[in-house]
């Protein structure tokens, strides 16, 4: 017998099973940044120790070098295999899609920093076996500038924030200008005594590293604009867009 009283929702059920999903998913683009997250800290501690073992004159500094490198390497494949899941199940669209699709960019952009990092401990084994060519102090410079537009590009990314990528592409002038003082510099030494060409080649190859992983650093903020503003800016009409160019 009908006692008047209310039954089940089933709308209120799918509302539910709705909200659910939402959080699942929500949880899911968490991990996905702290996977990020991790793969910057790690590509930072690489920088800073090849760069030391350059300065220090001593390969203990890096030894863990490779190791880090093939855990990025590992990050890199789960957070592409994260990424493409979630792309073929959840179907998001706008924010969240672009927020996807700016996350494998952003791994494989660490990833190639990882291996350029790499590529300074190998120039930095020849300088080793030799006497020093001179003090250091523009490398060094130029290695925490590409480490901080490194952090910063990150930073923008977890943050939403458009204006601190933004300075991330204005820092790249610095780099790059850091980049020709040291070839200018190196240059000379070569051409004065043909002795030091071998040190000195190793160094610019090492100043050239450093000013890829800066560009790498640039092609994460460009992401980071277009997830947040949807703008893409990666062929601006000036060489670099003012931080007024960006919509509040």
């Amino acid at each position: 017998m009908d006692n008047g009283a209310p039954g089940p929702r089933p709308g209120g059920a799918r509302k539910e099973r709705s909200v659910e999903k939402q959080r699942q998913f929500d949880r899911e683009l968490e991990d996905l940044k702290k996977k990020l997250i991790h793969m910057a800290a790690l590509a930072e501690t690489m920088i800073d120790k090849a760069v030391a073992e350059l300065v220090q004159r001593d390969e203990k500094v890096a030894a863990k070098v490779p190791e880090y490198e093939q855990e990025l390497n590992r990050l890199e494949i789960e957070i592409d295999e994260a990424a493409l899941t979630l792309l073929a199940t959840r179907q998001p669209v706008a924010g969240d899609l672009r927020f996807i699709v700016a996350a494998t960019k952003i791994n494989g952009e660490l990833e190639r920093i990882g291996d350029l990092v790499i590529n300074i401990i190998q120039n930095v084994q020849t300088l080793l076996a030799q006497p020093p060519l001179k003090p250091l102090i523009d490398i060094p410079h130029m290695a925490d500038l590409a480490r901080r537009m490194v952090r910063d590009s990150l930073d923008s990314f977890v943050g939403g924030d458009p204006l601190l990528a933004q300075s991330v592409i204005m820092a790249d002038d610095r780099v790059d200008a850091l980049k020709d003082q040291v070839l200018r510099e190196l240059l000379t030494y070569m051409m004065s005594d043909p002795r030091t060409i071998e040190r000195a080649l190793a160094l610019i190859l090492v100043s050239r590293h450093l000013e890829r992983i800066g560009d790498h650093a640039v092609n994460i903020a460009e992401d980071v604009i277009y997830m947040t503003q949807g703008r893409d800016v990666r062929h601006p009409k000036t060489p670099k867009e003012r931080p007024a160019d960006l919509e509040m």
